[in-house]
């Protein structure tokens, strides 16, 4: 193979396909759009906050009281009442603190609770083609990923960042309230400080977005080799796949490694400017002592004033790192929730019922230049039932997609009921297809909840009649407590055959005009794909049905068979009579029944 991408950093068409990611100016007025309803909430949370700061700050004066006190030999009384004040602001601190922290957290998590449901409302409206475009990984990274990255921010440093911004400015007017020149001398340290912060986030800002595409593509790796280990396995490319997830993890590795060097020298930064700017005040307090413009216990608060703003300002620039990380994230969330909703189609819906499925011309490939159908034309007229067969590769399953509306056809078109299959969903009329595959998800929670998200609303009498009608209601009601048995993740793991019923009973439920079958019973195994086979055609009688075989015998009980090769349609009729012609579909049959009729070893 020639010219093959360096598979540690994403293509520029795998970076074009990724989901957007929104600007900086958008990912900061997304956030005031998502605390604007929270204003009055925003708004006491502030107050409160800005008087804890205040209290707190009331403690160096009072230590510096206390040394002047015992500087001018100060009675014992003077002494216990200010040691009593103290703990009177302790305690006016703590309480205000805590309320504080208290309202900015139920901001933090009523804003984020809002972003996750605009997210997924918007996510789960995603063309099913441009998602899989972006991958699985990159929507799978943001919702996991990044939303928890949001989620730590908005639970600690949120509320911590609010605190230490307050402290660091109530703290500096204190020091000009002692005296002006205290307040030359500490801001000494500022430019330091902000040349720090502004070295660090020109430099953060894209290694953090970088960070995030490379921990996308590397899960999107570990999906690609998980999910395909029986073909991985198959032909023996375990050492490839390993060294592909390991080039991913690498180059995640060294750029996270880029990050820490570069907060190593954010820190040796900011230690210069804390004692450069603590050297000031102390020699600003020594002098104004020496002249008499200050006693010692002024100097002393102002010391210690200065001390105080080692720690917010530290956690400040801190949480900044954390922020810039957030902020990238949020990017990534807040680039989906902007995503237009889709747009009525132009043309009028199908007709209620019309399912004649159209396919004039189709070419269609994954990449330019590689195409997987050739000028493909098949009309399936309503009610019938059409098997797709052919060897692996002919094109089937893209054939399937193209009706189903994953996709959209690259040549050519592609109608149910004269309308695009894509736009039946966003003409109301989202029903009208079902496509049922081997990989069928079981949704963590009581069976009968599962069931329901195909007809929500329905009567367990509905429920038991769409497993009867599948021959699922024997092993349903088997279950621990029947209908209400806590399936998939943390309940009962349900076999590969006792999943396609479910599926199946969904469908039935769903009641959609068309369906498209892609193998959804090769992962029934041998034993039970008879009685599988039996439930499929129970489910989809009466309705239009295209049918890409795993098993002959599927095709021989269609009203049509249609064989590809190559990503041509090379052959069309009934069982039968492609039986009796001899060509490809005879050579199939026949090799499959071989199969089946030879003694096992």
């Amino acid at each position: 193979m020639t010219g093959t991408p360096d598979p540690t950093t994403p293509t520029a068409d795998a970076r074009s396909a990724l989901l957007p990611v929104a600007t900086p100016a958008r990912t900061r007025a997304a956030v005031l759009e998502l605390v604007r309803p929270q204003r009055r909430l925003a708004l006491t949370a502030f107050a409160v906050t800005v008087a804890s700061t205040a209290v707190g700050l009331l403690v160096q004066p009072l230590l510096g009281r206390i040394v002047d006190l015992v500087a001018d030999r100060g009675s014992t009384d003077a002494i216990t009442v200010t040691a009593l004040l103290l703990a009177a602001v302790a305690v006016a601190q703590g309480v205000t603190t805590g309320l504080g922290l208290s309202l900015i957290s139920r901001l933090g998590e009523t804003t984020l609770a809002r972003l996750r449901e605009k997210f997924v409302e918007r996510a789960l409206g995603l063309p099913l083609e441009r998602v899989e475009k972006a991958g699985a990984g990159d929507l799978t990274a943001r919702v996991t990923a990044d939303v928890s990255l949001i989620a730590d921010a908005v639970r600690s440093a949120l509320p911590e960042l609010a605190r230490s911004l307050l402290t660091i400015v109530l703290t500096l007017g204190a020091l000009a309230v002692l005296d002006w020149r205290f307040l030359l001398a500490a801001l000494l340290a500022v430019p330091i400080q902000v040349a720090t912060a502004r070295w660090y986030v020109a430099r953060a800002v894209p290694l953090y977005a970088e960070q995030r595409v490379a921990g996308s593509a590397q899960q999107q790796q570990l999906l690609d080799t998980v999910g395909g280990r029986a073909t991985v396995r198959a032909f023996r490319l375990e050492g490839e796949h390993t060294a592909r997830v390991g080039e991913r993890s690498s180059s995640l590795v060294a750029l996270m490694m880029r990050g820490v060097h570069l907060v190593l020298g954010f820190y040796s930064r900011l230690h210069v400017a804390e004692y450069l700017g603590l050297a000031a005040v102390l020699a600003t307090g020594c002098w104004l002592v020496g002249e008499g413009s200050a006693s010692i216990g002024t100097a002393t608060a102002a010391a210690l004033y200065f001390h105080s703003l080692f720690t917010p300002v530290n956690a400040a620039l801190v949480l900044l790192d954390d922020a810039q990380s957030a902020t990238a994230g949020l990017a990534r969330l807040v680039g989906v929730t902007d995503l237009p909703p889709p747009t009525p189609p132009e043309r009028p819906a199908a007709a209620t019922g019309d399912t004649e499925v159209l396919v004039r011309g189709v070419s269609h490939g994954y990449r330019p230049g590689h195409p997987v159908l050739h000028d493909v034309d098949l009309t399936i007229r309503p009610g019938e039932r059409v098997a797709l067969v052919g060897a692996s590769g002919a094109g089937k399953t893209t054939l399937a997609r193209l009706v189903a509306g994953i996709q959209r056809p690259a040549e050519g078109t592609v109608l149910v009921g004269g309308v695009p299959p894509a736009d039946l969903e966003r003409s109301g009329e989202g029903r009208t297809i079902a496509l049922l595959t081997q990989e069928t998800h079981v949704f963590a929670g009581p069976l009968a909840d599962d069931l329901r998200l195909a007809r929500p609303g329905a009567a367990d009498a509905e429920l038991r009649a769409a497993l009867q009608l599948v021959d699922a209601l024997d092993w349903v009601e088997a279950l621990p407590e029947g209908l209400d048995t806590v399936v998939g993740d943390g309940g009962v793991r349900l076999s590969g055959a006792q999943t396609q019923s479910l599926a199946l009973a969904r469908l039935v439920l769903a009641d959609p005009p068309l369906v498209i079958l892609d193998e959804a019973t090769a992962e029934a195994g041998s034993a039970g794909a008879r009685e599988l086979e039996k439930a499929v055609a129970r489910a989809v009688d009466s309705r239009s049905a295209l049918i890409v075989a795993h098993r002959l015998s599927q095709a021989a009980t269609a009203d049509r068979v249609v064989v590809m090769d190559g990503g041509r349609i090379v052959e069309t009729g009934t069982h039968d009579a492609l039986r009796a012609a001899g060509g490809p579909y005879a050579a199939l049959w026949a090799a499959w029944s071989d199969t089946r009729a030879a003694p096992a070893p």
